[in-house]
């Protein structure tokens, strides 16, 4: 039988898990509190390049992993140029993606502006929860091209599923303000609730997205879930615009039609 101090050890573990928030695991997050993680921007750090661990993030479309460590939540993915995050001059990257299940996420295309290669920045992470918004920061060098798929942090846990939603908490966000909205749960995208790509510019609805030549395209943005694939997302995706960036996130992106 485990000796006591073996299960004091054990039960320790689990609790410390019980009470993590969200981690963000590429790119790799300036800072971690799990007991501040509900302040905002960036979980009570601030960036600092000097000292950050600054990696490359390509506006043709980039990996952000994630890890909830709640039943559900709702993801929404963030940019600033501001390399102090503290101006509120966010932009939002992606359509916001409720996760059901606890385990690991990974959105392997989600793109950034182009008229950003060159330039230093602070991509934001923020999850609406059950104890509400919590919020991660990488510091980053923008970059042009697609990246390929991170084999080692862009993997997606078994049971996993995620869908395109509305979140009326996050709307305040998707404006560059830090406030959260008004308390409401997440509803399905529908094509009367349509959101901007940072990178195109293309409204993109629940269930259709354009692409740059202005072809309307039929997406799995919609409002149904889709399983995460477990395991490691395999390939690279070559692209020909910052339209098609973003449409292949939907459709190529981590999560496939059930």
């Amino acid at each position: 039988m485990p000796s006591l101090a073996s299960a004091a050890v054990l039960l320790a573990a689990s609790a410390a898990v019980v009470n993590a928030h969200f981690t963000l695991d590429y790119p790799p997050t300036i800072g971690f509190s799990d007991d501040d993680e509900g302040t905002g921007p960036c979980g009570s750090f601030t960036p600092d390049f000097s000292k950050d661990n600054v990696t490359d993030f390509h506006v043709g479309g980039d990996n952000i992993a994630i890890h909830l460590l709640h039943p559900q939540g709702t993801w929404f993915y963030r940019a600033t140029l501001d390399e102090t995050a503290a101006s509120n001059n966010w932009t939002q990257l992606f359509p916001e993606i409720q996760q059901t299940g606890l385990g690991k996420f990974c959105e392997p295309l989600i793109p950034a502006p182009e008229s950003w290669v060159g330039q230093k920045g602070v991509i934001g992470v923020v999850v609406d929860g059950p104890d509400g918004l919590l919020y991660q920061c990488a510091a980053v060098n923008f970059v042009a091209g697609a990246a390929t798929m991170n084999q080692t942090t862009c993997t997606n846990s078994t049971g996993v599923t995620a869908k395109v939603v509305t979140d009326p908490k996050l709307a305040s966000l998707a404006a560059g303000n830090d406030t959260a909205g008004p308390e409401s749960s997440a509803a399905p995208a529908s094509s009367g609730m349509a959101m901007t790509s940072a990178a195109s510019g293309t409204a993109m609805s629940g269930t259709a997205m354009a692409t740059m030549t202005g072809t309307s395209t039929a997406s799995t943005a919609s409002a149904s879930t889709k399983s995460a694939a477990s395991g490691r997302v395999g390939g690279s995706v070559s692209l020909g615009g910052a339209g098609a960036v973003v449409l292949a996130a939907m459709l190529g992106s981590a999560y496939m039609l059930m």
